[in-house]
């Protein structure tokens, strides 16, 4: 905490500082959380679908009489020769600043010009005027007209600490027997099969509700098989009815969400939604302490310390912070005998790269019985190009380029797709028959299927697949086919955001808990996408049920590492049986 201090103390601290995620009424603005390691904050976004959004409102205190020079710190997410997608305007006082926001490229400081105020409550309005995504993090009101102001996400992270009190607030650490980080379907599941074997648990959710890529903010199918583990994943699974497997409907979302909510608040896990894991603490040797966790709305800070710890946040961070072995992207097809000649190197290629498999958003559209407005979008149509589509996306709408990480460039990648749907929705919307319809859904939440993966004491392949490969510390099973994604621009496509598969089928296949813990850092599990495979071996398993069986595996593990005071580790060498009597197996 000295060491933020430090770095805050660089920077001008004589201003108010307003932190968007800490507004008093969001309005129709959203909370993004997505991005707080990568831009230094979680913003507000005007996801209106094309309609603006209701204003966010906030008020502060002015500690005396004086004039001020206002920032906001946002960014024109769609530069070109257009106007900008996502602007927006601030008010003082009811009195609307000069300055259009969101105009400028790039995560930064934009100047609104000053403003002179009485001492005492002042009130801040942001009003969105496109409904197309403009974003802000924070709004600084600064004394002098050239502060000096952070700019790196780091910094701008420990200059809020500094500004808004938390760097001289005592932290203490609360102690549990597992901490789970990720509340999708895998870590609900970890952190229900440690709670029935009476551990205190806390799980750590940066979102407001349960479910991940599974939840009603993104929508997507809970594939796979439940094996060992239905007792407890039927608690978190979507069911839709016969007819919608594909298109659920909002009822049938609300009433999946409920039933998820439900089952968590049943248990005695400590539920920490809306709380984000922003780095680890270590202990001696390769042993992680605790965890930092920060509230997403006010940024509070706690840090919750156990013996054993679960990375089920799909991007490995626990493991990365801790400073856990990983890969990322794709292996050569010798490394691990992966090829399949017919597919070439779309499948595996000859030497090893940086491609992995994309992320997707869910859009869905409805007809009403008047015509429905939409506006002109040439940001969009600059990546749609003529390509349209009307009722709603698939699974195909995925982007991924080799040049851009899924973890640091995420924000563009979901900025891309978003491009993407506007567009070919008002390109469907230039037939007559489609000018009724409007959007109903567009995820802002982008769905991941492949990014880091934490390396444990066995590497899951292909082989292990194909060859159904049997394990003596076999945790976890599922019969579905290798699903592999390519983009089709790689065939020819005029569009970057459509992908392809390829599906080998393969016969039932097993997978050891060898692969759910770290081989370096002693104290670490981990479950779901973010498991130890290769890009291939992620192909099969990577679906949420099966990340799900992965989860109740390590939570269960976490039980026998409190009962026999071991790691991981032991506990795969020296009571694997038990565990696996615990999951349900009993050859």
């Amino acid at each position: 905490m000295e060491n933020r201090r430090h770095v805050a103390e660089r920077f001008d601290g004589s201003g108010v500082l307003l932190e968007a995620c800490a507004f008093s009424e969001k309005g129709g603005w959203v909370l993004d959380t997505q991005h707080y390691q990568q831009m230094g904050g979680n913003y507000l976004l005007a996801h209106g679908l094309g309609t603006p959004v209701a204003d966010a409102v906030t008020t502060f205190e002015s500690p005396k009489s004086q004039s001020y020079f206002v920032f906001v710190r946002t960014r024109d997410w769609c530069p070109g020769n257009w106007e900008a997608p996502g602007r927006f305007r601030v008010a003082v006082d009811g009195k609307e600043l000069a300055v259009t926001f969101g105009t400028e490229p790039g995560w930064g400081w934009q100047r609104g010009g000053h403003v002179a105020l009485a001492a005492g409550r002042h009130v801040v309005t942001v009003r969105d005027l496109t409904g197309f995504d403009g974003r802000f993090d924070a709004i600084y009101f600064a004394p002098c007209a050239n502060p000096v102001l952070p700019t790196a996400p780091a910094d701008v992270i420990a200059w809020k600490d500094h500004l808004s009190g938390r760097d001289r607030i005592a932290v203490e650490e609360e102690s549990f027997d597992l901490v789970v980080a990720g509340g999708g379907v895998a870590g609900c599941a970890a952190a229900l099969a440690a709670d029935s074997r009476g551990l205190k648990v806390a799980l750590v959710q940066d979102r407001p509700v349960f479910g991940g890529n599974a939840s009603n903010e993104f929508l997507i199918q809970t594939l796979g098989v439940m094996g060992k583990s239905a007792k407890i994943l039927s608690g978190l699974n979507n069911v839709w009815l016969p007819k919608t497997p594909h298109d659920p409907n909002e009822r049938e979302a609300r009433d999946n969400q409920a039933h998820r909510e439900a089952t968590m608040a049943a248990s005695g896990v400590t539920l920490l939604k809306n709380h984000r894991a922003t780095g680890v603490m270590m202990a001696t040797g390769n042993r992680i302490r605790c965890v930092e966790v920060r509230h997403t709305h006010s940024g509070a800070i706690r840090r919750l310390k156990a013996p054993v710890f679960i990375d089920c946040t799909g991007d490995g961070w626990l493991g990365y912070w801790a400073g856990a072995d990983y890969r990322y992207g794709r292996e050569a097809c010798t490394e691990f005998d992966e090829s399949w000649p017919e597919k070439g190197a779309r499948w595996s290629p000859d030497v090893p790269d940086q491609k992995v498999m994309g992320a997707t958003l869910t859009m869905r559209s409805i007809e009403c019985d008047h015509e429905v407005p939409f506006p002109e979008v040439p940001w969009a149509l600059a990546v749609s190009g003529t390509e349209m589509t009307v009722t709603r996306s698939n699974w195909q709408y995925e982007y991924s380029d080799h040049q851009l990480s899924q973890i640091d460039d995420h924000e563009a990648i979901r900025d891309h797709l978003l491009r993407a749907m506007y567009g070919m929705f008002y390109n469907a919307r230039r037939l007559p028959q489609n000018r009724r319809r409007k959007i109903s859904r567009l995820s802002f939440i982008a769905g991941k299927r492949e990014s880091r993966r934490l390396m444990g004491d066995y590497i899951y392949t292909m082989k292990d697949m194909t060859e159904s490969r049997r394990f003596p510390d076999t945790v976890a099973e599922e019969m579905r086919c290798i699903d592999v994604h390519y983009q089709q621009k790689e065939i020819g496509s005029p569009y970057d955001f459509y992908s392809d598969a390829f599906f080998r089928k393969v016969p039932k296949y097993y997978i050891p808990f060898r692969c759910l813990y770290s081989r370096n850092i002693e104290n670490l599990m981990m479950a779901g996408r973010c498991f130890s495979c290769s890009h291939v071996g992620l192909g099969g398993p990577r679906v949420m049920l099966t990340c799900g069986q992965m989860g109740v595996a390590t939570g269960y593990a976490a039980a026998l590492c409190r009962k026999h005071a071991a790691t991981p580790r032991q506990v795969g060498q020296a009571h694997i049986a038990e565990l696996r009597h615990l999951i349900g197996y009993r050859e």
